[in-house]
């Protein structure tokens, strides 16, 4: 599972005065439920004897065996009231995202004792994280079995796993952006020193180099994507802007390999259509499919927002890069998604033929884009952006629906109040281009944006006053 990919410090904590024996049983009952889920985390066994967080000796060394494992975020149940300075000590120094949750407890015993008090724990916890600037996450004071734990855990892996990847973010950016473009204009400096956010330029004539030779050698892989596409496409352009569109592909992926990259921004038009006769729509679609995200005209903060969407599902659904493109003619809360070609052909909608076919907004020529509809029900709109040294992610959650065909590849979605959403991204910092993804990760969201300093979270449906009432 993906899951297993995210490596979670395990730190539950108690404190003496109370139950010893009912904290050791929640850690493991705790630790088992996750588990279950098919989460991979790393304990505190061995610090001491109880493997919990306990007095100011466990801080060092639980930070020690964490930061060994290379967890990415660390969650410290409180089996019973627990320990709130040294859990607090163990967050500051980790620095990464934190999830504070503690099982309800019981009622008083029959003598009135009380066994846990770990609700009352949580609240001295939470102070702390704040009076030390610990950004965290809180789930709701609730059961092991209940489902809003398992909502509420599954929501802050999914966000603890979107800040990993965002932490680490290497983007390729194959040649220039096309001159008229300057809506995808980024600040490369800012970028880097704000974020973290790597950018890695590719003179184009040097990628397409390597393709040429790829298509020279036939490798494996080369001849493995021909007969793919011929196998799962039609076939409405010559063999040899194929091949050259399938050497662009390889080479692609040949660099991701060899430097590590992230994900692409590449200069889909004009100078590969000069140079080699197509464009490399038909290249984006099979790498989405491989879990590659390459965005189009060398969209930079596109490639972020794929990026995003891919970790807040750790890959188990497909992206698309859209444009958002027209209004549908009759109903006033429906939306195109489309773009020339790059959709992957796994979201194909039964009974939608794929082509591979030339350019028609282009005059037909170049070579190189796709025609399918493809299938979603829960989409969920994603944009990085910035302007002026403020960036904000928006995000908005649609249903798919019913719409007119067009060529290239697209999906009609539905939202309940599209003019609001169009008036959000012409005074936002936004542009045509977004990332989607067939899952509703607004949520994921919100708590993403906890552990990213200088970004703010633009979500428009739900917005942030409905995704705090259902998590």
């Amino acid at each position: 599972m993906h899951k297993e990919r995210l490596i979670i410090g395990y730190a539950p904590t108690r404190r003496n005065v109370f139950s010893r024996e009912d904290a050791l049983k929640y850690k493991r009952l705790t630790l088992d439920k996750l588990k279950t889920w098919g989460y991979k985390t790393v304990d505190i066994e061995g610090i001491n004897e109880d493997g919990l967080l306990i007095g100011n000796d466990d801080i060092a060394s639980a930070v020690k065996k964490f930061k060994a494992e290379n967890v990415a975020c660390v969650f410290s149940p409180h089996c019973n009231f627990g320990t709130e300075d040294v859990v607090a000590n163990v967050a500051k120094e980790m620095n990464l995202p934190f999830l504070l949750w503690g099982p309800r407890d019981e009622a008083p015993l029959a003598d009135g004792s009380r066994l846990r008090d770990s609700q009352c724990g949580l609240f001295a916890t939470s102070k702390i994280l704040q009076r030390l600037s610990v950004p965290f996450t809180y789930i709701i004071n609730s059961r092991v079995d209940d489902d809003i734990f398992k909502r509420g855990f599954d929501n802050f892996a999914a966000a603890a796993n979107v800040v990993k990847a965002f932490k680490k973010i290497r983007i390729g950016q194959i040649g220039t952006r096309p001159a008229p473009f300057w809506s995808v204009m980024i600040n490369e400096a800012e970028l880097l020193g704000k974020f973290g956010i790597e950018i890695i330029p590719y003179n184009l004539i040097d990628v397409i180099n390597i393709a040429k030779e790829i298509k020279n050698k036939k490798t494996q892989a080369y001849l493995n994507d021909i007969e793919y596409v011929k196998k799962n496409f039609t076939i409405e352009i010559d063999d040899e802007p194929l091949s050259n569109i399938i050497a662009l592909k390889q080479a692609i992926n040949l660099i991701k390999d060899n430097d590590n990259i992230s994900a692409f921004a590449i200069q889909c038009w004009t100078a590969i259509n000069e140079l080699l006769g197509i464009v490399p729509c038909l290249a984006n679609s099979l790498l989405y499919d491989e879990d590659i995200a390459v965005a189009c005209e060398t969209d930079i903060n596109g490639a972020v927002s794929a990026l995003i969407c891919q970790a807040a599902t750790f890959k188990e659904s497909k992206i698309i890069f859209a444009d958002i493109t027209i209004r549908h003619p009759e109903d006033d809360n429906k939306e195109l998604l489309w773009h020339c070609g790059p959709f992957p052909l796994s979201l194909k909608k039964k009974g939608s033929m794929a082509k591979v076919c030339g350019h028609n907004i282009l005059g037909g020529a170049p070579a190189g884009t796709c025609s399918f509809e493809i299938e979603a029900d829960d989409i969920t709109v994603v944009r990085f952006d910035g302007l002026k040294g403020n960036y904000s992610l928006f995000s908005g959650q649609a249903k798919q629906t019913e719409g007119p065909k067009t060529s290239g590849t697209y999906i009609w979605i539905k939202v309940n109040n599209w003019p609001e959403w169009e008036q959000r991204f012409i005074y936002g910092p936004y542009i045509h281009h977004i990332a989607a993804v067939n899952k509703k990760i607004s949520s994921i969201l919100y708590e993403v944006v906890r552990y990213i300093d200088g970004l703010y979270l633009d979500a428009i449906e739900p917005g942030i006053e409905e995704i705090k009432k259902w998590l």
